[in-house]
C-alpha cells in the first residue's frame, strides 16, 4: 500500500477543503477527515477541535492497511469502504481514487444511507481534484530540491 508523496498545490488544497466542508454539512456529520494512505491528515471539517486528528488519522490508515491485507487474502483488490458502529459515534471510511482515505464521523443526527450517498458525490469531486494534482506533478519540470546536493555535500555536513 505504499503511496508516493503527493505534492499538494494551494488551489487543489482549497478545493479539497471545500469538498470536506460541504460533505460535513450535507451529510450532517460530526467531522470529516481527508488523509493520505500514510496517515497524514491534509483536510478536516466539522467538529474537530476535540479530536486528536493526528492519532485518528494514523490509526485509520493502519486500519485500512490491515483491511487491505484481509482483502488480499480473499483475492480482492481492496475493500473500498468500511463502517464502524459505536454507541455515540459511527465511522464511515472510504478510499478515494486509490490515493486518499475519507473518514466521516457521524451520530444519530444522520444515517448511514445519507452518509454513503454524500460520500459517493464527494468521492467523485475529490477524484477530479486528485487527478489534477497528479497531472500537475507529472507536467512539472521543476528539478527535485535534492538534485543539487552531492555526496560531497553530505560528507561535509557530517564532518563538521
Amino acid at each position: 500500500m505504499a503511496n508516493p508523496q503527493m505534492v499538494m498545490y494551494d488551489e487543489e488544497a482549497q478545493q479539497i477543503q471545500g469538498v470536506c466542508d460541504r460533505l460535513a454539512r450535507e451529510a450532517n456529520a460530526k467531522a470529516v477527515l481527508c488523509i493520505d494512505k500514510n496517515g497524514q491528515p491534509f483536510a478536516q471539517a466539522g467538529e474537530t477541535d476535540h479530536l486528536d486528528v493526528t492519532s485518528l488519522s494514523s490509526l485509520t490508515a493502519g486500519n485500512v492497511a490491515a483491511t487491505g491485507g484481509i482483502a488480499k487474502l480473499l483475492s480482492e483488490k481492496e475493500f473500498s469502504g468500511q463502517f464502524h458502529e459505536g454507541e455515540k459515534t459511527n465511522v464511515h471510511i472510504s478510499i478515494v481514487a486509490q490515493r486518499v482515505i475519507l473518514v466521516v464521523l457521524f451520530d444519530d443526527r444522520s444515517s448511514l444511507g445519507l452518509v454513503r450517498l454524500r460520500v459517493r458525490k464527494a468521492s467523485e469531486e475529490l477524484t477530479r481534484v486528485l487527478d489534477t494534482v497528479v497531472k500537475k506533478a507529472a507536467s512539472s519540470n521543476a528539478p527535485s530540491v535534492f538534485a543539487e546536493i552531492t555526496d560531497e555535500d553530505i560528507d561535509n555536513l557530517f564532518n563538521d
